[in-house]
């Protein structure tokens, strides 16, 4: 639900509303528009175009004409009060980057869409020139907003009561007529007005855009009603309003084609296309309504509320937001999606499923390769696997895979009531090492085939990195235990505080009666610069303060293990790890985090929807630097300094983008003078890390690259060290968490024929 924190009346037909929604204030740029209900049961989706918007206070300002049941409710909403679905920011912003000098033109509820494009044409520098039309004084509105804005401002009336009296277009001719030129017009308004605008622009060359939400009907790319037919370079073309605009080159425009199919709207087939786009009363139709596929966003906490608490950012689809999304899925022969799933999990099989609400069949069907499906669903980089072979992403958004299977998952977990029962023993032990997503993987396999299965844990809960490394606010951690429970149900034996390479060497382990044995013991040993000043106190590796604050719960106050608090913090590294760092900081009360990358933006190797979230919350990112040195006090020596050896700043350098390394990533290089330092009270190093070397300085046998991994055959698992198998971390380095148990799948299939083959 979202709070209706401001509500003002513009006049008696137009309303003006500040919206309480923080993950679309953060993001919301001018030209892009947002979809709306304004209540659960009565209310259509309607998209109305962003009229402002307040990052610091969260809040979007929208202004609407009363002209249907949905504007009509809306309109009697009063400040408190809520609205049930607001969803954006979306559509493309207007782009404004190099001009100098702009005309802004506007009619009527038009103006409220040209007003923060002309505000933000002003704060680049742009000279600005506005014109705003209405029929009269009685329904003028933003009068003083534009005049704060604009450089000239010309006021037309139809009827002179205000201004001037004629329409828009006036002042534009005699501006043209005297000689005088623009970088660009740009268009805002009823259709006609338009029209017009491009015509009188058009002999002049001038670039004329114009923003063609007049024509949208539901906003997604579901129904089609927006769609519009371009004339571009002698070949005519179909464009949609919602996905490629709102904004065009007018010169395109088939406006008579445009006004014509609007006069088909009012009436009955005006109700009819917006019935079609009302998604969520239309879930269960199941209906394909276009070939450009938008996804139903996921429900999150408000980014200000959630940067405060360790709960949960995503909230997970509802019946109907996972009935809508499945909808869209082609279920393709040949599932593209399944080759990009390291576990190869039937993902147009499950996705039926919910199509027939069968929740729990979507269940078993994901449970019949992937044994950690509400994990997966979570914390998986599906964009970059499963989602970036969907077909639907080819011309739109690929299906939310991750978001149906957490949805499935979630609803089992929910509604089971038993757990997994343990299979008929065949008599065969497997020792398995690290409790992380690949051993979790492997046990779990094992244990369907019979096998008696003990899992050596070093630390004193099981789940490695899934306890450890990742924060409570994107998996929480009774998830975890879950998936735990399911496989000690299953007969899997947990043996935790177990340092094998100490407590048992993998030697031991087979004297004790262990036929294989499956290394998953992760990568654990974190990777520092070697920069001055990171021996100083403050300094930490991301591991470090994420078991702090994850494992050991630092961030609750009656948690016992300590940790740095507030202050100006620095996190080096672009992965996902620094994002977890950064955010995690954030909630334990720090003044200002800051992600240093020695890359652009586009080049991190986080996840898109982690680095969104993380600036939605408020941290910042310093690109294309690099730290050199870290600063310690001035008096690092003297006993009576209590600030004795703790960090006081960090020098870095600037970087540029060079030539691509054997990854085809380009190169950071230095520019030489650009050092500069930042103060900082904590530096967490989030840049990497290695296998532990402790398993192998201690097994004889077993092979390691030059990087500290083992050694595997890769279409076995099988390390040099004969019935020693290896996967995950431990074999490639730091990676995700679906390749890992992708790796112990594959090793527990490898173990099995082994085993069996010498039972024969």
């Amino acid at each position: 639900m979202y709070k209706i924190v401001y509500k003002k009346e513009l006049n008696p037909n137009v309303t003006m509303m500040d919206i309480e929604a923080p993950f679309v204030a953060a993001k919301a740029q001018p030209g892009q528009f947002i979809i709306l209900r304004a209540d659960e049961k009565l209310s259509e989706r309607i998209p109305l175009t962003i009229a402002g918007y307040d990052r610091k206070k969260g809040t979007v300002r929208i202004i609407f004409q009363t002209v249907g049941s949905t504007t009509k409710l809306l309109s009697r909403k009063n400040e408190g009060d809520y609205i049930s679905d607001f969803v954006g920011p979306l559509g493309m912003p207007t782009k404004l980057d190099g001009l100098k000098k702009a005309l802004i033109v506007g009619g009527g509820v038009g103006c409220a869409i040209a007003l923060p494009i002309a505000q933000k044409l002003r704060r680049m520098g742009c000279e600005v020139t506005s014109i705003i039309g209405f029929r009269n004084k009685d329904i003028l509105i933003l009068e003083d907003e534009f005049r704060a804005c604009s450089d000239r401002l010309f006021i037309m009336t139809d009827d002179g009561s205000a201004g001037e009296k004629g329409n828009v277009c006036a002042p534009m001719k005699k501006m043209f007529a005297e000689g005088e030129g623009f970088d660009e017009v740009i268009a805002i308004g009823p259709l006609i007005m338009m029209k017009y605008v491009v015509e009188e622009t058009r002999p002049t060359g001038i670039p004329c855009t114009v923003s063609m939400n007049p024509i949208m009907i539901d906003g997604t790319g579901m129904c089609g009603g927006c769609r519009l037919t371009l004339n571009r370079d002698g070949k005519k073309m179909v464009k949609f309003a919602c996905i490629d605009g709102p904004d065009f080159n007018g010169y395109e425009i088939d406006f008579d084609e445009a006004m014509s199919r609007s006069r088909m709207y009012p009436e009955f087939e005006s109700r009819a296309f917006h019935d079609t786009c009302n998604l969520f009363e239309q879930a269960d139709h199941h209906e394909k309504k276009s070939n450009v596929h938008t996804r139903v966003e996921m429900p999150t906490q408000p980014a200000v509320k959630r940067s405060r608490n360790f709960n949960e950012v995503a909230l997970g689809y509802t019946e109907a937001m996972a009935l809508t999304e499945a909808a869209d899925c082609l279920g393709c022969k040949n599932s593209p999606c399944v080759k990009g799933c390291p576990v190869n999990v039937n993902i147009p099989s499950f996705i039926a499923k919910i199509q027939e609400k069968d929740y729990e069949g979507a269940y078993q069907a994901i449970l019949a390769t992937s044994s950690l499906p509400a994990i997966c669903g979570r914390v998986c980089p599906q964009e970059t696997q499963c989602e970036s072979k969907c077909v639907r992403g080819i011309k739109g958004q690929p299906i939310a895979i991750g978001r149906l299977e957490r949805f499935v998952a979630d609803r089992h977990n929910e509604s089971a009531d038993s757990l997994p029962v343990k299979c008929e023993p065949n008599g065969h032990k497997v020792a398995v090492v690290g409790s992380g997503p690949s051993g979790l993987t492997c046990a779990g396999d094992l244990a369907k085939m019979g096998y008696s299965v003990t899992v050596f844990e070093a630390l004193h809960i099981a789940g490695g990195v899934l306890v450890y490394g990742i924060p409570e606010f994107r998996l929480p951690k009774a998830i975890v235990s879950r998936e735990v429970e399911n496989l000690r149900a299953m007969g899997v034996d947990f043996e935790t505080n177990m340092v094998i390479g100490k407590t048992f060497t993998v030697d031991e382990l087979f004297s004790r009666g262990y036929e294989a044995i499956f290394i998953g013991s992760g990568a654990g040993l974190p990777n520092f610069m070697g920069i001055p000043g990171e021996s100083l106190k403050g300094v930490y590796s991301a591991n470090e303060f994420l078991t702090r604050a994850n494992l050991m719960k630092a961030y609750s106050d009656e948690a016992a293990t300590p940790i740095m608090r507030g202050g100006k913090i620095a996190v080096v590294g672009g992965g996902n790890v620094a994002m977890d760092a950064a955010r995690t900081a954030l909630r334990l009360g720090a003044e200002s985090v800051t992600v240093v990358y020695r890359r652009s933006r586009e080049e991190l190797p986080a996840r898109h929807e982690e680095v969104e979230h993380a600036m939605e919350e408020g941290i910042e990112f310093l690109f294309l630097s690099s730290p050199v040195e870290i600063i310690g006090h001035r008096n690092p020596e003297d006993p009576r300094d209590p600030e004795n050896g703790f960090v006081k700043a960090m020098r870095c350098v600037k970087m540029e983008l060079g030539e691509p390394d054997e990854k085809g990533r380009r190169r950071p290089v230095v520019l030489a003078g650009s050092d500069f330092e930042m103060s900082v009270d904590t530096v967490i190093m989030a840049i990497g890390t290695s296998p532990n070397p402790l398993i192998k300085t201690t097994t004889e046998g077993l092979g390691v690259n030059s990087k500290g991994g083992i050694i595997v055959h890769e279409g076995t698992g099988e390390t040099t060290k004969d019935g020693v198998y290896a996967g995950g971390d431990a074999v490639t380095g730091a990676a995700t968490v679906i390749s890992a148990m992708g790796a112990g799948k594959l090793a527990a299939k490898s173990i099995d024929e082994k085993i069996r083959s010498k039972a024969r």
